[in-house]
């Protein structure tokens, strides 16, 4: 029975630690499909943490990335904005 309890702690440790680790490019499709089934869909929890799984942002959350560029004029320079992180 102690065997058992234990791989089953690692099997959901292995899920979850792989989970974390998948980027968020192919976390969202698969949220999107553990949410079609009926199981996973009407578990209250569960289906609440893959509905903001699949809904999250593109890229990396950041406002840049996935934004609208600035309609520039015909010939005009257009600076490039490298992502930094601010320092302390």
């Amino acid at each position: 029975m102690q065997t058992l309890i234990v791989g089953l702690l690692v099997l959901l440790c292995a899920v979850y630690a792989g989970w974390t680790l998948l980027p968020s490019a192919l976390r969202r499709p698969l949220a999107g499909w553990l949410l079609r089934w009926p199981v996973l869909g009407r578990c209250g929890p569960v289906a609440a943490a893959l509905g903001r799984a699949a809904a999250a942002p593109n890229a990396c959350g950041c406002d840049g990335c996935d934004a609208k560029p600035v309609a520039a004029k015909a010939g005009a320079a257009v600076p490039i904005r490298i992502h930094r992180q601010a320092r302390r």
